[in-house]
C-alpha cells in the first residue's frame, strides 16, 4: 500500500477530528450554563480560551512537523487531548472550564500539521487546491455544533463530551498504522528559520489576512451558538443548526478558494474577499433582524472560506524552504483573530448595549487589508517587470530625457564590465569608443526624433578599454501626456560575428 497517497485523506480526517474536539465547550455552552453559573463575560472568556493554546502551538507544531513528520505529531497530539476532553466532562466550575479549554486548544493547533506536510507531496500548481481540501477538516466544528446539542438533550452534556474520546482513540490507531514514516523532513534549527523570515513583510501581510479570514471563522463559530440564543431568542438546537450551516459553507467553499488561487491571480481574489468582509461588517453593525443577520453571516462565511484557501495557496508560493515555520506563524495569527473578537464584542455590548462598534471594526480591518492587497498586487507586477528587465539576455540601459543613466541590467554589466553602481548617474559616454564622428550621432538622434527609435551597429568600449561591436536599438519612452520621459537602449554584443 502506498502510504503517501493516503496522506491527504488521513490528515484531512485527522484535522476533522481535532476540530470536532476543539469546539466542544462553545457548542455545549447553553447546556453547561444550566449546571455552572457563568456571566456573559465569563462565557466569552471560556469559549475564547481554547483558541489561545490553539494559536500559540501552531508555530512549534508547524516546525515540529517539518522536523519529525506529521505521523508523530498527530499521534502525540491525539494522545495528549484525551486528558482535557475527560477533564471537561467532569468540570463543575468556571476554573475547570478554563483549564480544560486551555489544554483543549491543542486540537486547534493541529491545522499547522497538514498545511506543512501535504505540500511536500504535490507540485506548486496544485498546492492551493490540496490545502483547500485539507481545510475542509474545519467541518469537524460543524459536526460538533450540530450533533453535540442534540446528544446533550438525550444523554447530558457530560456524557456527550466523553463520547469524543472515541474518535481520538480511533485516530491514534489510524495514524500509527497509516502515517508516512518516510515523510521528507527539514532539520534546520527553529531560530534560524525564524530569522530567515521575520523581516519579510509578506509574512506579516499574510498573517494580517489570515487574522481576518480565519479569525472571523473561529470567532463566529464559538460565539454564534450563545449569541443567537441570547439576542434572537432561538432554541439551543436551532442556534446549533445555524452555526453548523455557517461552518459548513465556510469549509466547503475553502477548496474552491484554493482552486481559484491556482487558476487565477490570488491577490485579485483576495480583493473581492475583503470587499465582501467590509460589506458584511457594515451590515451587521446596524443590528439587523434575523434575516439580514443571516445574510451578513453567510457572506462572511463565504469570504472566510475563499480567503482561507487563498492565504495557504500563497504561503508555499512565497516561502518554499520555510513553509513549516511560516505556516505556524500565519495560522497562529489567524487563531488569535478568533480569540479577541468574542471578548471585544462582549465588552462593547456591556458598554454600549449593542455590537455595532465591534462589527464596524471588522469592516475597517477588512478595508485596510483590501488596500494592502492592492498595494501587493501592483508591487508584484512591478517586481515581475523588474525581474524581466534584470534577467533578459540583451543588455539594457535606461536614461532620463537628459541622457543620464537611471538603470542598467545584468547583461549590460556582463558585456561592458560596468556595474549598476558604476553606471547610474553617469551618461552613456562612459562606454563611448571614439570610433564614430559627430555626424554619426547627429543622424542617430535625428532618426530617434523623427521615428521614435534608431537601430544599427555601433562600436563601444568596455571598462577594460576593449572595443566591441553592438547591435543597438534606442527607443523613446513617453509618459501619459505623450511627452518623452526616458530613452531605453537594448543591445547584443556581435563582435564575434565580425
Amino acid at each position: 500500500m502506498n502510504k503517501q497517497k493516503l496522506q491527504l485523506p488521513l490528515q484531512t480526517s485527522s484535522l476533522f477530528v481535532g476540530f470536532m474536539v476543539w469546539v466542544i465547550i462553545s457548542s455545549l455552552m447553553p447546556y453547561i450554563r444550566e449546571d455552572i453559573l457563568l456571566t456573559n463575560n465569563e462565557v466569552a472568556l471560556v469559549t475564547a480560551v481554547p483558541v489561545i493554546l490553539g494559536s500559540l502551538l501552531r508555530i512549534p507544531l508547524g516546525y515540529w512537523t517539518n522536523r519529525y513528520g506529521s505521523r508523530i505529531i498527530f499521534l502525540v497530539s491525539f494522545i495528549f487531548l484525551i486528558f482535557p476532553v475527560f477533564f471537561i466532562s467532569t468540570a463543575s466550575s468556571m476554573i475547570d472550564l478554563v483549564i480544560g479549554g486551555l489544554l483543549l486548544g491543542l486540537a486547534g493547533a493541529l491545522f499547522s500539521i497538514g498545511v506543512t506536510s501535504l505540500p511536500k507531496y504535490y507540485p506548486k500548481e496544485r498546492q492551493g487546491f490540496v490545502n483547500g481540501i485539507y481545510g475542509t477538516g474545519n467541518l469537524g466544528t460543524a459536526i460538533t455544533a450540530f450533533a453535540a446539542p442534540a446528544l446533550a438533550n438525550s444523554i447530558g452534556w457530560e456524557n456527550t463530551v466523553r463520547l469524543f474520546l472515541v474518535p481520538l482513540l480511533l485516530f491514534i490507531i489510524l495514524n500509527l498504522l497509516f502515517g508516512d514514516r518516510i515523510e521528507k523532513k527539514v532539520k534546520s534549527p527553529l531560530g534560524q528559520q525564524i530569522k530567515s523570515v521575520y523581516r519579510n513583510q509578506k509574512l506579516w501581510f499574510l498573517s494580517l489576512f489570515y487574522f481576518i479570514t480565519f479569525g472571523s471563522f473561529v470567532a463566529f463559530t464559538v460565539y454564534l451558538p450563545n449569541f443567537l440564543v441570547v439576542n434572537f431568542g432561538l432554541t439551543s438546537l436551532d442556534a446549533g443548526l445555524r452555526t453548523a450551516g455557517f461552518i459548513t459553507l465556510a469549509t466547503l467553499i475553502r477548496p474552491f478558494g484554493g482552486w481559484l488561487g491556482d487558476k487565477y491571480n490570488p491577490l485579485i481574489i483576495l480583493m473581492f474577499v475583503f470587499i465582501g468582509f467590509s460589506f458584511s461588517g457594515v451590515l451587521l453593525s446596524f443590528s439587523p433582524n434575523i434575516a439580514l443577520y443571516t445574510v451578513g453571516c453567510l457572506t462572511i462565511a463565504a469570504c472566510a472560506g475563499v480567503g482561507n484557501g487563498i492565504v495557504f495557496k500563497l504561503v508555499p508560493y512565497y516561502f518554499t524552504k520555510e513553509a513549516g515555520i511560516v505556516n505556524g506563524i500565519v495560522s497562529a495569527t489567524g487563531g488569535f483573530g478568533g480569540f479577541f473578537p468574542p471578548i471585544v464584542l462582549a465588552i462593547v455590548f456591556n458598554l454600549t448595549g449593542h455590537y455595532a462598534i465591534g462589527f464596524m471594526s471588522l469592516a475597517m480591518f477588512s478595508l485596510s487589508s483590501f488596500v494592502v492587497v492592492v498595494w501587493m498586487y501592483y508591487l508584484e507586477k512591478l517586481n515581475i517587470e523588474t525581474s524581466i528587465f534584470d534577467n533578459v539576455a540583451q543588455g539594457m540601459m535606461v536614461t532620463n530625457k537628459g541622457g543620464v543613466i537611471v538603470k542598467v541590467n545584468q547583461a549590460f554589466t556582463r558585456v561592458t564590465g560596468y556595474s549598476s553602481d558604476e553606471s547610474v548617474g553617469k551618461t552613456p559616454s562612459i562606454i563611448k569608443s571614439g570610433k564614430h564622428g559627430d555626424q554619426f550621432y547627429e543622424d542617430m538622434w535625428k532618426s530617434i526624433r523623427e521615428k521614435g527609435y534608431w537601430q544599427g551597429q555601433i562600436w563601444n568600449k568596455r571598462k577594460n578599454n576593449e572595443n566591441y561591436v553592438q547591435l543597438l536599438t534606442i527607443s523613446e519612452v513617453k509618459d501619459e501626456a505623450g511627452e518623452i520621459s526616458h530613452y531605453i537602449g537594448s543591445f547584443n554584443d556581435i563582435t564575434d560575428s565580425k
